[in-house]
């Protein structure tokens, strides 16, 4: 049992790492200012090869796994670019998965060249208002009409609407009181995001500012049903294809941005001098980032062996949840920490660490709250009754 990268995993790393170093501490704090996405990352990142670093090759991705993936995404976070850099690509790692999976050949060939191009941009439209984490609860309506869906209804927290041109959206297709069971009537499309029958509208949050999340109302938004990705009625399952690696890879994102608050962290508690020593010396401050150190470290092993199962086509769930649940909370209490060796100067943007404390929440909240996780390990690893 080998825990260590192998060496293509790790040029990966140190790939990745080099392309970041030309985004430094000023870029990004340019952009949590302005609000602006980073499209020079974006393009680098394209221009590289990277943005299809889990797509087939024949479409002109990489054909590498979820593991390999997590650990570029670990990388971009880790480089100071944190939930702002992680955020503008990884739906291309997770987000048409489901297409690579149930997509047609003509389906993959029109659609996955652009994206891993960085030709095309999507965002990736699922939850409501009244739906949040229930997601078989949801509204927005697909009808068909001839060969069009027409799509009307509300989605919120989508991120990227802003700048995207197209649109991975699940919508129900056929009503609630008509379907036998509740994942049933649901249907995913990937198509043009025409925006004169959406209004999108920002929401103004805490952080990661330069990528956007949005409320989005469709009003007769017209979608091909040569855009449908699978069998009517079976978005449910399509999307389920991305799930387990949307949260291995934001659970790799949130140990990056621990790493680099922890780095960051380290080095002023060496450097910054109190009562004529580094504060570092102190065990007040230097035990809480040696703690943070292990609970990053211990959170990575299950990344990465729920990464490890995933690409060996192997039951994840549970690993991918916990993995999540685990690079959250550590995350988290890295960026804390962070802040707080700091002292004061930890409020002030000009050592970055404030900013990753701000978007180290991202990965706690989303795309699944720990109180769901921690429901869904009790009743499906420890056979507990359902709470909700």
């Amino acid at each position: 049992m080998d825990f260590s990268l192998s060496l293509e995993q790790q040029q990966i790393r140190d790939s990745i790492g080099k392309l970041c170093a030309q985004f430094d501490d000023g870029y990004w704090l340019e952009k949590d200012r302005s609000g602006i996405f980073p499209h020079e990352l974006h393009a680098a990142l394209a221009q590289a090869g990277w943005l299809g670093i889990a797509m087939p090759e024949q479409y002109g991705g990489a054909g590498l796994g979820i593991t390999e993936a997590a650990v570029m995404m670990q990388a971009i976070a880790e480089s100071g670019a944190a939930m702002t850099g992680a955020s503008a690509v990884h739906i291309n790692i997770f987000g048409l998965h489901p297409v690579v999976v149930f997509g047609t050949d003509e389906q993959k060939a029109r659609m996955l060249p652009p994206l891993i191009a960085g030709k095309d941009k999507a965002c990736f439209a699922v939850t409501e208002p009244d739906a949040g984490l229930d997601t078989t609860a949801l509204k927005v309506r697909a009808e068909r009409r001839g060969d069009h869906y027409i799509l009307t209804g509300q989605k919120i927290w989508i991120s990227t609407a802003q700048i995207a041109n197209k649109i991975l959206i699940l919508a129900r297709t056929t009503p609630h009181d008509q379907v036998e069971r509740k994942t049933e009537g649901l249907s995913l499309f990937y198509t043009d995001l025409d925006r004169s029958r959406v209004a999108i509208r920002v929401i103004d949050k805490m952080g990661r500012h330069a990528v956007d999340s949005n409320e989005m109302f469709f009003d007769g938004m017209a979608v091909p049903a040569a855009d449908r990705i699978g069998a009517e009625g079976d978005g449910f399952r399509s999307i389920l294809h991305g799930m387990n690696p949307e949260r291995i890879l934001i659970a790799a994102e949130a140990v990056g941005i621990g790493r680099v608050a922890l780095q960051r962290a380290a080095k002023y508690a060496r450097e910054r001098v109190v009562f004529r020593r580094p504060i570092g010396q102190n065990q007040g401050i230097a035990h809480p980032l040696a703690q943070c150190w292990m609970e990053l470290e211990a959170a990575n092993l299950m990344v990465m062996k729920a990464a490890d199962l995933y690409d060996r086509k192997l039951d994840c769930a549970a690993e991918a949840n916990a993995a999540k649940y685990l690079a959250g909370e550590a995350a988290f209490h890295a960026c804390e920490t962070a802040v707080m060796t700091h002292g004061g100067m930890g409020y002030s943007k000009e050592f970055h660490v404030e900013r990753y404390l701000r978007e180290v929440m991202i990965p706690r909240i989303a795309p699944v709250t720990p109180h769901m996780i921690l429901n869904f390990i009790a009743e499906k690893v420890l056979g507990l009754p359902k709470s909700y």
